[in-house]
């Protein structure tokens, strides 16, 4: 039947719960994201290289690292229970559970892997607009609420009412 949702029967997740799952998330990232920077600061000031880009080079190096981890825990934590922990929290996960790891990877590389790119100047601003249109697009998306990276990987967030 025309319009009838491929996810019958699970409730799709509201914004705001995305949007706190993800949140609760980037707290933690944003600490290991500060710990590297501060290591890697440290590292580069002693071996005589934190003036490459004029200073830049710890913040582009944790961005890298911290956006890879994102990213990659994103993957793993999707391709084995169907949720992160930001989503365990807010009682949401992935449907369907069962997802191929592939698709899993694409949906984690389009979001949230622009992360990895934000220390680089320039590049931060087009990889913040690229998670703001992620964002708004979810909105937009009706009934589904579904986002690009979503649509690429098949998946849905949705309640999790078990």
């Amino acid at each position: 039947m025309a319009g009838t949702p491929p996810w019958p029967g699970e409730l799709p997740a509201e914004w705001w719960e995305r949007l706190a799952a993800r949140s609760i998330e980037a707290l933690v990232f944003g600490v290991f994201y500060y710990i590297l920077f501060i290591l890697l600061w440290g590292i580069f000031r002693t071996v005589g290289v934190l003036e490459v880009f004029h200073g830049r080079l710890p913040g582009v190096f944790a961005w890298l690292v911290a956006g890879l981890g994102y990213a990659g825990y994103d993957w793993w934590a999707h391709s084995r229970r169907g949720r992160t922990f930001g989503k365990a929290i807010m009682r949401i996960r992935l449907a369907p559970a069962e997802s191929p790891p592939r698709a899993l990877l694409k949906r984690a590389l389009v979001y949230p892997g622009p992360i990895m790119l934000m220390g680089i100047p320039v590049v931060n601003l087009l990889a913040g607009m690229l998670l703001f249109a992620v964002g708004l697009l979810i909105l937009i998306d009706k009934p589904l609420e579904r986002g690009p990276h979503d649509r690429l990987a098949g998946t849905r967030v949705v309640k999790d009412l078990r």
